[in-house]
């Protein structure tokens, strides 16, 4: 069809080339200089003027959200002196406005109501620092209502106001849940808690943990909860040690379902060659095992397999494979540098937190430096 319609029309065809030709070489800055006035025409003055009155970089406002710049009704004025009243400089104003652009279409109502629900958790001072990190989160003025009565539920449940202003933060999107929907999650938790054997005296500690470790936990379903534990509960492991998987993920345990455990489950089984009881022992060492999906466990198995390291080092100390490829080729070749052979000897050296590891290589090049011998001590030695 398209061969025919070539043939049929060749004078326009010709014509058509000849203009892109001629158009080949106008400068492409005319095209942006057109578009860039044209939307400038159309944006607000007053708004323009405000801002620049405040120092604000009105260039990276039209590159990020220049849409902002065209509304009719804006608040930059209002907006400012709110953030001014919480203890904000002319250099922090100018940042948020920047970064969050939005903000000054917010009715300053809404930012007032905002500002009191941020102060029941934390300090003007801290505020201020916080709107400059996450401008975001702050100017999201939507469910506030139901935003206080959850605030108000987490200070009741017992999580410390620093706690909750990270999930201020952080995690915005559990305060869009009805409070009812988080108090019933709360209560799932605790009855899966002392179901598994966990006790009252204990239940509030471990669950505040966990809640300030994954706060995202709220954002599941009841039936989720149940399934993934009813699943590990199939797969052997006793009510003790599911409560033990659980407080090592940190909750992280539920964001998983159990197809994809089971996959883990299968190729960790198949890579260690090992039997249904060891490879529980290996999971209990390491429930990240459980955690990470099949092509990360196999990119970090062979990663360790390249720089000589072997599947039974690995299966003594599963937890090495908590590190990236990355870490692990960065750690081996600090080690390297003293003389010690990870793959002569134990993983131990290589594992642990970036601080542990620091602090374990600090005493090996500590040892290493160290003289044979003690140059004040006397040398047992015939005259």
């Amino acid at each position: 069809m398209w061969m025919l319609l070539m043939r049929s029309q060749p004078c326009r065809l010709c014509s058509v080339r000849k203009m892109l030709q001629t158009s080949k070489y106008r400068p492409f800055t005319a095209c942006c200089t057109y578009t860039t006035d044209r939307q400038s025409n159309k944006e607000n003055k007053r708004t323009l003027e405000k801002l620049y009155q405040f120092s604000v970089d009105v260039r990276k406002i039209r590159r990020l959200k220049g849409w902002v710049l065209l509304e009719d009704d804006t608040y930059v004025e209002e907006i400012v002196n709110i953030l001014q009243e919480l203890g904000a400089d002319e250099t922090a104003i100018a940042s948020i406005l920047e970064h969050c652009p939005e903000a000054i279409v917010c009715s300053p109502t809404a930012v007032n109501t905002q500002k009191e629900l941020w102060q029941l958790v934390c300090k003007n001072e801290e505020l201020v620092k916080l709107i400059e990190q996450f401008p975001e989160s702050f100017f999201t003025v939507k469910d506030q209502e139901n935003r206080k009565l959850n605030v108000q539920f987490f200070q009741e449940l017992g999580l410390k106001n620093v706690i909750i202003s990270r999930f201020l933060t952080t995690a915005p999107n559990i305060f869009h849940n009805p409070v009812e929907k988080n108090k019933q999650m709360i209560r799932i938790l605790q009855e899966s808690y002392l179901n598994l054997g966990g006790s009252e005296a204990n239940m509030k500690v471990w669950l505040l943990k966990l809640l300030s470790q994954n706060p995202f936990i709220l954002l599941n379903s009841s039936a989720s909860i149940k399934g993934t534990l009813e699943f590990l509960q199939e797969q052997g492991f006793t009510n003790s040690e599911v409560l033990q998987l659980l407080s090592k993920l940190k909750g992280f345990l539920f964001q998983l379902c159990p197809r994809s455990i089971q996959n883990s489950i299968s190729f960790s089984k198949q890579a260690f060659k090992c039997t249904d009881w060891d490879l529980k022992q290996l999971i209990l060492k390491c429930p990240a095992l459980l955690y990470y999906s099949v092509p990360v466990l196999e990119e970090r198995i062979q990663g360790l397999l390249r720089e000589g390291i072997t599947i039974p080092q690995i299966r003594e100390m599963p937890m090495v494979l908590e590190l990236t490829p990355q870490i692990v080729q960065y750690r081996i070749k600090k080690l390297n540098s003293l003389g010690y052979r990870i793959k002569d000897g134990h993983l131990a050296h290589l594992n642990g937190t970036k601080k542990e590891f620091e602090a374990n290589f600090g005493k090996i090049q500590a040892k290493k430096g160290r003289p044979l011998f003690n140059p004040v001590a006397p040398l047992n030695v015939e005259e």
